[in-house]
């Protein structure tokens, strides 16, 4: 390893604002990769579980650092010989119920809720290190996750609007009309990955429906796909999911 690094390896403020930097750019990276193939888990959920997981690996570190030197004759004290990162690994393991909890799949097989999962996860690894009185990093992971979950919305719709990869949510007349549905988009070279198709429920009123996975021929905003579906006599609800 690079010996010029050792003091950014240390417990310092520079290391954990580059800690906790990059675990938000890397992880929002990732996260915008998928975000692109129009997967659930875009940049900000990748991005704010990234930074929850440098906050549990910072954490391990500084309480082994304060037992071995301020909290040394305490712990001797007090005969500590129980390993405190367990406490809150337990804590990390526990919120996960919590997180799943707040998931969930709607009838239009949208999966809503993650960024919300992954929030109430690191607010947990949060809580863990104000707790350890490690204040100078909770400051920065604060603030780090706070810029994630506002200002990264709109960098993020910015570029999922602008992605080849767009999943339809549409509403027809009948079953026999699904034909001139695809038919518009194969005009338009837009590859079709999969659907899933639903027939209508009179008892309930529900309309013939579908699910389309598609990918654009090229990168154009999608609510022009989406208002030249609209204008289809055969269409009643178009939206993207």
């Amino acid at each position: 390893m690079l010996s010029q690094l050792d003091w950014l390896r240390e417990l310092n403020t520079a290391s954990l604002l580059l800690r906790l930097l990059l675990a938000m750019v890397m992880g929002g990276l990732v996260g915008l990769n998928r975000g692109l193939r129009n997967r659930p888990a875009g940049p900000r959920t990748y991005a704010i579980v990234c930074i929850g997981a440098a906050l549990t690996m910072v954490l391990s570190q500084y309480e082994y650092v304060m037992l071995t030197t301020d909290w040394a004759p305490l712990a001797e004290h007090i005969g500590l010989k129980t390993d405190v990162s367990r406490f809150g690994a337990q804590v990390i393991n526990g919120i996960g119920f919590l997180g799943a909890g707040t998931v969930i799949a709607t009838n239009q097989q949208k999966v809503k809720g993650l960024t919300t999962a992954s929030g109430l996860w690191a607010s947990a690894c949060l809580g863990l290190v104000v707790g350890a009185a490690f204040y100078e990093c909770a400051l920065i992971a604060f603030l780090l996750i706070l810029l994630t979950i506002w200002l990264l919305r709109p960098l993020e719709d910015l570029f999922i609007d602008y992605s080849r990869n767009i999943n339809l949510y549409v509403e027809f007349r009948s079953m026999s009309e699904m034909g001139e549905i695809l038919r518009v988009l194969k005009a338009q070279d837009i590859e079709i990955y999969d659907m899933d198709i639903h027939h209508g429920k009179e008892q309930i009123v529900q309309k013939p429906n579908a699910v389309l996975y598609l990918r654009l021929a090229k990168r154009e905003p999608h609510h022009r796909l989406i208002a030249r579906l609209s204008e289809l006599d055969e269409v009643y609800t178009v939206k993207e999911i």
